[in-house]
């Protein structure tokens, strides 16, 4: 179990390493002060994300994930796209992001056991909501537009 876990853990962790990653770009590209006011929420509750879920590897046994892997790159590049496209779709590629993260979590909770499992549930599964939440309202905002 404890190899299941881990597994699932680091997959989680690739996933909020990646979010950070684009965070952190698309962070450079927003003007707007309400938009920069979220995404730099949304980026400090992944980077708790981060060590939330390093510290649960490292007490199961296991290596924390050092990257994001291909997803990752994959981010950065549609990121990196919308950049040059303005605030506007680069609010929509990190909304995805979120729409991404959430599936993830509803996906393979479930794969984890007993104290994991909880965890996931009670903190990593509501954080998700809360940033995938404020990222919706955001894109919705009128005075963002």
């Amino acid at each position: 179990m404890a190899n299941t876990d881990i597994d699932t853990l680091n997959s989680f962790l690739r996933g909020e390493l990646s979010a950070v990653e684009t965070y952190r770009q698309a962070s450079k590209h927003i003007k707007s002060p309400v938009a920069l006011t979220e995404v730099e929420a949304c980026l400090k509750d992944h980077e708790e994300r981060v060590a939330a879920i390093k510290e649960r590897i490292a007490k199961l046994g296991g290596q924390p994930a050092e990257s994001s892997g291909l997803w990752g790159t994959f981010a950065k590049a549609v990121q990196g796209g919308a950049d040059l496209l303005g605030e506007k779709i680069a609010i929509d590629a990190l909304e995805q992001g979120e729409d991404h993260g959430l599936a993830d979590y509803n996906r393979d909770i479930d794969k984890l056991h007993g104290a994991e499992r909880t965890f996931a549930r009670s903190t990593l599964l509501p954080a998700q909501k809360q940033t995938h939440g404020k990222l919706s309202h955001l894109k919705k905002n009128p005075n963002f537009h």
